[in-house]
């Protein structure tokens, strides 16, 4: 049976990024479920693309992301890839209940 996802790859590298901006790309094929050489091709498309920039940081990279371009697609070109980076963003946790402390009374045990 053939999987499919309604993401493409370029955009699981590209919430990988957005998850870890000094990810190295061997992570972000291991996360998007392809081979380092597809995710290296991809970074390639997205740095040409503009989508993504990246500097050098000693020995690794950095990446920064460019939220505020379009999607290339005619039917999302509208919406910016903030929207799309905001479908990896790390849920929002409730804020925890506080916890009411029972103080403890000490009851006499003394009958008058």
């Amino acid at each position: 049976m053939n999987q499919w996802t309604f993401l493409t790859n370029h955009a699981h590298i590209l919430l990988a990024i957005s998850q870890d901006s000094g990810i190295r790309m061997k992570d972000a094929a291991l996360k998007a479920g392809i081979t380092e050489r597809a995710a290296q091709r991809i970074l390639a498309d997205l740095l040409e693309a503009g989508y993504v920039t990246r500097e050098k940081a000693g020995r690794r990279n950095q990446y920064r992301i460019h939220p505020e371009l379009g999607l290339r697609h005619p039917l999302t070109n509208h919406q910016p890839a903030s929207m799309l980076l905001a479908l990896g963003a790390a849920p929002e946790k409730p804020p925890a209940k506080k916890r009411r402390r029972r103080l403890a009374v000490k009851r006499s045990t003394r009958r008058s």
